[in-house]
Parts: structure tokens; sequence; C-alpha cells
């Protein structure tokens, strides 16, 4: 056998959340493809491109502004309702588009899937990264309105906005990967999601203050991460209410715990997905 060979030997699960890391390490050229390739498809064949990402979230928050800022007067805590708005618009817009790819990322890799062997946690997973590019120029039109409004960047602050983003990626792909199995035998999921996403749109506080979910109802943003991250975001900029340390870590732990199960059912179905699709 000459040395540039190599022989892989699959073997059977004895720990669904046991992950092989030598395995995703070697085959890190793939996951970097698949990425690159998710980007480009999205804006294949458009006039505008990568433009889009710049477009859609200027348009919303135009929008909302002029629709509940000014004619519905939806309070917002006092702060500016453009960057009110843009901030919820920002964190929603990457958690659904990554909790959307996640969920359909088997059935968009069907074809390689079939072909070619390589741990099949890489769909989701590449999927779901692959959105990371397009918070490159949304978070640099959120640092344009920050210093248009004046607004004081502290370090707290520039150290939570990661944190809360990657804690909802976490959750999207802990979501995502418990669907992408069960859409891969029932197509009816890739339809349902987006009801449920746009539904889950209504009830998060993207275009009103959290200050609805006052008392007792703030153990909403328990089981809503979204809630919690723009929250925090809002009170950490504009310093409107004092960190809520025990909902943030509540949040938190929800979001491990979905994503432990959804790592969990996505291991245990890997067997099937060749025969499923």
């Amino acid at each position: 056998m000459k040395d540039s060979e190599q022989t892989i030997i699959i073997q059977a699960k004895t720990n669904p959340l046991k992950i092989n890391w030598k395995e995703i390490w070697e085959s890190r050229d793939l996951f970097y493809f698949l990425t690159w390739r998710d980007i480009k498809i999205r804006y294949k064949q458009t006039i505008l491109g990568v433009l889009w990402i710049i477009i859609q979230p200027l348009v919303s928050m135009v929008i909302f502004t002029l629709v509940f800022g000014n004619f519905a007067k939806i309070p917002s805590d006092n702060i500016p309702f453009p960057i009110f708005v843009f901030i919820g618009l920002l964190f929603w817009n990457f958690f659904s588009a990554a909790l959307s790819s996640s969920a359909n990322s088997l059935i968009s890799n069907e074809n390689i899937l079939k072909k070619v062997y390589f741990p099949r946690l890489m769909a989701p997973v590449s999927s779901t990264f692959a959105h990371i590019v397009d918070l490159i120029p949304t978070l640099i039109i959120l640092l344009g309105l920050l210093v248009y409004y004046n607004v004081r960047l502290t370090p707290q602050m520039m150290f939570f906005l990661p944190v809360l983003l990657f804690i909802l990626l976490v959750w999207a792909l802990g979501i995502g990967m418990f669907l992408a199995p069960i859409n891969a035998k029932f197509r009816d999921i890739r339809y349902i999601l987006p009801f449920f996403i746009q539904l889950g749109f209504f009830v998060t506080p993207v275009v009103y203050p959290t200050s609805f979910f006052g008392g007792s109802l703030r153990f909403f943003r328990v089981i809503n991460p979204v809630a919690e991250a723009i929250e925090v975001s809002r009170s950490g900029f504009f310093g409107t209410r004092p960190m809520d340390w025990f909902i943030f870590g509540l949040s938190t732990l929800f979001v491990l715990v979905t994503f432990l199960i959804g790592l969990y059912y996505f291991r245990t179905q890997e067997d099937k997905f060749i025969d499923i699709l």
C-alpha cells in the first residue's frame, strides 16, 4: 500500500454523544468546501449578490421604524427606534437563517452524502457556520448606528455580543440537528418550519421591548434565548435595565440541553440517512 493511501474504518457508535474529533479534523478541507459552497449558492445568479446582506436588514429597519415607531408608537425603552429594531433584527435574522439551513442540511447535501463518506455531523455544522459570514457587514452597520447615536462602546458589551451570537448559533444547530433527520424522512418539515419561524418572529421582542415580558413572564426569555440575547444587548448598550444573571444562566443552560438532545438524536439516526434520502 502506498504511503498516500488511507484506510477508513467505520465502526458502530457505542455512545452517540462521543465525537471522533480526529476524523473531523482530517475532513476539515471538506468542511471548508461545504461552508463556502453554501455561501456561494445563496447569492448565485443574483444581480446585487452579497449586497443583499446589507439591503435586507436596512430596509426592514426603515419599514419597522416607520410602522411601529412612528405610527404605532411602540415603546423602545428610550432607545432610538432604528437601532432598537436593528439589534432585534440582527439576532433574529441570524438565528432563523442558521436554523433553516441546518434543518435542511441533509437534503441540500443529499448528492454528496450518497457518494462520499465523511462525518455526517459536518452537514448541519457547515450549513450553520456559513451564516457567520453574513454577520460581518451586519455588525459593521450596527457599529455605524452606535457611533451615529453617540453610544459608548463598553468592553463588557464588546465581549458579550460575540458570546450571545455564539449561544444562538449553538441553539440553532441543536434544533437543526434534531429536525434534519426528520426533515429527510418527512419533507413536510421544510414547508412547516418557515411558518413556525415566522410565528417565532412575532413572539420574540424584535420590534417591541422585552419589558412586555416583565414579572413572571420574564421566564419566557429562558425558553426563547433570542429574546434574552436581544434584552442583554439593548440593556448592555443603553443601560436600560441591570443584567439579569439568573435568567441569562437559565437561558444558556436551556441552549446547552437543546444542543445535547439534538446531537444525540442526530447521531442515533446517522446510519439511516442514506436509506431515507
